[in-house]
């Protein structure tokens, strides 16, 4: 009985010192850290779009976290500079992500601004970046024999687009593409705390897509 006590107390110790340490004090250490300067509140169509990210599972397969130059060649893939707390002040849940089987989206606003190119990019990736592994997104679009008033037809390459049809995107995807271009993250930033890197960051297929 003696030794199931013992063993009972070593774990609870055990629990103790991880919840401290890994839940406790980095709470402590970020919760006053404001808004990084520069940086803006979602819009009401970012946050739907930003729950659409989050419903595709995008997350799954890009992450939000560039490198340290020392770390990673994060940089030199054109997806800027390594992360500081306060650029994720908005961020409920953060959505940093801990793959790469596509490339990191925090500036991705920045590297394509475009809002046809983020919407043919999600109907056919194929279309905009060869070899693409990402999958197609149809559903998010309809197909119309003619765009009525307040359509946005999307503009694919000729190959790619349906025969004597227009693709024109639904609310949904016009609001994960306002998210998406919202994220740029190019202002420049003071010293301070950089947020820890994660473990088993898988590389990304290339610096733009």
């Amino acid at each position: 009985m003696e030794s199931e006590y013992k063993l009972l107390s070593g774990a609870m110790v055990t629990l103790a010192l991880a919840t401290a340490t890994l839940v406790v004090l980095p709470h402590m250490q970020l919760s006053d850290v404001p808004p990084s300067e520069g940086l803006k509140p979602y819009t009401e169509q970012q946050l739907r779009g930003r729950q659409v990210y989050i419903e595709m599972g995008c997350v799954y397969c890009h992450s939000q976290q560039p490198r340290s130059q020392s770390q990673a060649p994060d940089f030199q893939r054109g997806w800027g500079r390594a992360p500081v707390a306060g650029d994720y002040y908005y961020d409920t849940p953060h959505l940093l992500g801990t793959m790469r089987t596509g490339p990191d989206l925090f500036n991705i606003g920045a590297r394509q601004p475009s809002v046809d190119w983020n919407l043919g990019h999600l109907y056919n990736p194929r279309a905009y970046v060869p070899g693409s592994n990402m999958p197609s997104f149809p559903f998010m679009f309809k197909l119309k024999d003619k765009a009525e008033p307040g359509d946005k037809v999307v503009n694919l390459p000729p190959s790619f687009a349906p025969v004597g049809k227009v693709v024109v995107a639904t609310p949904e995807a016009l609001d994960l593409v306002e998210y998406l271009i919202g994220l740029d993250h190019t202002y420049p930033v003071k010293p301070g705390v950089l947020l820890p890197e994660l473990p088993q960051q898988a590389d990304a297929e290339g610096a733009k897509q």
